[in-house]
Parts: C-alpha cells; structure tokens; sequence
C-alpha cells in the first residue's frame, strides 16, 4: 500500500543558476542503487550532489547508513514529517521514505546538480513541486529480469516479493511520465551511468541560467 503526503513548499529557495534537480526512479529491484554507485565513480561523479533519502524501513545486510539510506525511527520520521523537513514523503510497502528538503536546497544553493533516488510515488510528487526537475527513469531488460533480480536479492518474505512483483508492473507503466528512460543492461551498469551523465549534462547545458527552485 501507499499513501502519498505532500506538504506545503515554505519558504521556497532558488538554487544557482544552471543547478539542476536530477530524479532516477524506477520500480523496485531495477537496480537504482547499483546505478547511483556507478555515477559517484565516474570522473564528473563528484561533481554532482547526492541526496540520501529517509526511511523507516530496516537496513538490509549490505546496506550502509547515510550511503543508502538514513535510517530513522518511526517517531523521528514522523517528527521531520510534521515539520516540513521533507520535499516529498510516502509510505511505500508499510515503511516511510522521505527526501530531506535541506539536503536538496545546499546543493542547489552550491550550484551542484542535485541528484535524487527515489521511488516511482515520489518522483510524482517531486515533478509536481518542482517543475523544471528532470526524470530518468530505470527499466530493466524485461519483466523477466526483473523479477530475477527481486528474487536474487533475498531480501523479502514470499509475500513482500509477490506485492513487489504485483508494484513493479504497475510503475513500469509510468514510464511516460518521465523525461527519459534509459534501459539498465544487465552487466552493463558503466554504460547506464554514462548515458545518465549524458543527459544531465546536456540539461545544464541547455539551461545555463535556470534558478529550480525548492
């Protein structure tokens, strides 16, 4: 189940001029970090700003807190919720995610392009209150693989797999909501960062003298 909360802009900030807000999304399982690690590797990967989101979900074995996820309390969450601290937050699969709203707004405000991972709900939400925010959207090679990938990864019980396998069809149905959609190879994950360097790039590019705005 998921259950959307938008909250008011408050005190809406401009970034510096050109500073993009970047969102990868993607359903479950198509490997959004796997991508996200491979942009920071790449030359112009420090460049960027990656923002790491908020969850109350529990860290998986290979998971790092502040590089996958900041992992919070339900209390704590809901806190930061009640006080606007969030650009967007949903509750996805019974845990909470959210995007620190300051996070985004010291990147842009440093004149970096601000990067988001973010779910498939999210990314609506980020769209809606911030316009000029690019998406790129994941999609794996075929249904098939996708679900090969949820299974590999171990991670959920046979229930929790079967809503996300029931999810994943779903959101793979909003690709068109997306300004790009760049298929995740499998075994190719240079190249999927590559294209995705790419394309931020010819944003900036394209808008050297844009203010978003968060």
């Amino acid at each position: 189940m998921t259950r959307p909360v938008t909250r008011p802009a408050a005190g809406r900030v401009s970034g510096a001029p050109g500073a993009s807000l970047i969102i990868v999304s993607g359903p479950s399982g198509v490997g959004k970090d796997t991508v996200i690690a491979a942009l920071r590797r790449r030359p112009d990967g420090g460049t960027h700003h990656y923002v790491v989101t908020c969850t109350t979900r529990p860290p998986r074995p290979y998971e790092r807190e502040g590089v996958h996820y900041r992992f919070l309390s339900e209390a704590r969450f809901a806190a930061l919720r009640a006080a606007g601290e969030f650009l967007e937050s949903n509750e996805v699969h019974g845990n909470w995610y959210g995007t620190p709203r300051t996070d985004v707004r010291g990147g842009l405000a440093a004149g970096r392009d601000v990067i988001l991972k973010i779910d498939v709900q999210g990314a609506a939400m980020v769209k809606a209150a911030v316009p000029e925010a690019l998406l790129v959207f994941l999609v794996p090679p075929s249904m098939e693989d996708l679900f090969r990938r949820l299974r590999s990864r171990a991670t959920e019980s046979a229930d929790e797999l079967d809503t996300r396998q029931r999810n994943a069809a779903l959101e793979l149905a909003r690709a068109d909501d997306y300004d790009h959609v760049v298929v995740n190879e499998t075994g190719q994950v240079d190249r999927v960062a590559a294209r995705i360097e790419a394309i931020v790039a010819a944003e900036r590019a394209a808008h050297p003298r844009r203010r978003t705005r968060v």
